[in-house]
């Protein structure tokens, strides 16, 4: 073949196939970045209507039913609601733990200077919600909830940035997502040192053990994802049976995973090179990758090559971060948000940890996150991100303000299944309501602001 002349080749159109055409709305639906939030709130939604219909019975039924699994000879049996929130929320946490390695390396929280405005804010939106829900309830049963409203969900927050669209800047979308994962830092904290229950030393040393072998084959080379994700479920267990939290050992062994890769940069170039020229080749005779086999084999070194250039966590990352969107976290809502709001519900917004979840979340949050950005700038050792105003940061805020899918997780692990459990539900549903509602308005009007005095000055 004489490679001097070009190659042309007549396009072909075909129309798309009509699972194609069925399937575009929810490849298109996917890709939005409030998709996740929707698809919570949608499964909160049904959560609450479940509980509330005539066949209530059944949620809690569902819910209680118990699922044993038997490996070597040890069985483990818990009823589905803890298997999700045991279970399934260990992969939240590992792909959390993994966000959490991205952003120290080579994020928001590389660099002192970069890290200490949403530090300082996380901080504050941690301290001083846990102090307004110790005001609430000093003295009561329900005191040991005061990790409750230190957590911001970040899937609706974000969720309802994202409906603003272009209104807000960029950099607040960061802000937040970089004070959110301080947040997650802080709550994983919280819940291994506050929220264990009595400790098996054998067990917890076994996990520990486990995640040190990790970092070791980390340290070796070892980059194949199968030897991180079995030892991650051995981890998992270990940590189940020592009574420290399970979810514990999803954030542990993501710190393992391998975040770089040896990249032979000209021998990547050259097989991509190569693949395409065969690529190519193929498509000028014609013929469908299904019959050709010089297409697929020049598709499947492209895959083997890219995939190769890609550390193990970014590429976990990316393949289970919609897992956890999309599957993950509405199912955990599905199993914790259903509420029956009766009387009992509305009576329950004047309980003590109700007045304190809400107190936190709706006024400590703001309070707490504002407060200390402001000072942080005013200190000299933070700064505020380019086209970021102080309305801004109090409209994020209010957005750290929601709670929900975290919250509802520590307040399981304080209270446990009983009356103080359903009464924080109330709580948390009703400020993170709230919070939400009101951190949208206050953006977009800080948005109106913003243009109205871009206009001014033109």
């Amino acid at each position: 073949m004489d490679r001097s002349q070009p190659i042309e080749v007549a396009p072909r159109v075909k129309a798309s196939p009509p699972i194609r055409r069925v399937l575009r709305p929810f490849r298109e639906f996917a890709r939005v970045e409030a998709s996740g939030g929707i698809v919570l709130l949608a499964c909160t939604a049904v959560a609450l209507a479940w509980a509330n219909s005539p066949w209530a019975a059944s949620y809690e039924a569902l819910w209680s039913a118990r699922g044993s699994v038997e490996v070597a000879g040890a069985v483990l049996s818990m009823d589905l609601r803890h298997w999700v929130n045991d279970g399934l929320m260990a992969l939240f946490f590992f792909v959390v733990g993994l966000e959490i390695k991205r952003e120290i390396l080579a994020g928001e929280l590389a660099g002192l200077r970069r890290a200490a405005l949403p530090v300082a804010a996380a901080a504050g939106g941690m301290v001083v919600p846990a102090l307004f829900y110790v005001v609430f309830t000093r003295g009561t049963a329900g005191a040991a909830g005061w990790g409750i409203p230190m957590a911001t969900d970040i899937a609706f927050a974000l969720g309802v940035l994202a409906l603003l669209g272009s209104r807000v800047p960029l950099a607040l979308k960061v802000f937040l997502t970089a004070l959110a994962i301080v947040d997650d830092i802080g709550a994983v904290l919280v819940i291994a040192l506050f929220y264990t229950s009595e400790v098996s030393w054998a067990a917890l040393l076994a996990g520990v053990g486990i995640v040190a072998l990790l970092f070791a084959a980390n340290r070796g080379g070892a980059r194949s994802p199968i030897i991180y994700a079995l030892g991650g479920l051995v981890a998992w267990g270990a940590f189940l049976e020592s009574g420290v939290h399970a979810t514990i050992a999803g954030v542990l062994v993501a710190m393992t995973v391998p975040a770089w890769v040896r990249l032979d940069a000209p021998a990547l170039l050259a097989r991509v090179r190569d693949a395409t020229d065969s690529l190519e080749e193929a498509q000028a005779r014609g013929g469908s990758v299904l019959t050709d086999q010089l297409q697929r084999h020049a598709l499947l070194d492209l895959e083997t090559a890219c995939e190769r250039a890609q550390a193990p966590m970014q590429r976990l990352e990316h393949a289970l971060h919609p897992w956890v969107s999309f599957v993950v976290m509405p199912v955990f809502a599905l199993a914790n948000a259903g509420i029956a709001l009766d009387s009992g519900a509305v009576t329950a917004l004047g309980h003590p940890v109700a007045l304190g979840v809400m107190a936190g979340l709706v006024a400590g949050k703001p309070l707490g996150i504002t407060l200390s950005a402001w000072l942080a700038v005013r200190a000299g050792v933070a700064a505020l991100p380019e086209g970021v105003t102080w309305r801004h940061v109090h409209g994020a805020a209010w957005l750290g303000g929601i709670g929900f899918t975290m919250s509802l997780f520590v307040a399981g692990l304080a209270f446990g299944d009983g009356n103080l459990l359903s009464v924080a539900k109330v709580g948390v549903l009703a400020a993170s309501s709230v919070a939400g509602v009101v951190g949208f308005i206050m953006l977009r009007t800080a948005a109106r602001g913003v243009q109205a005095g871009m206009d001014q000055e033109i």
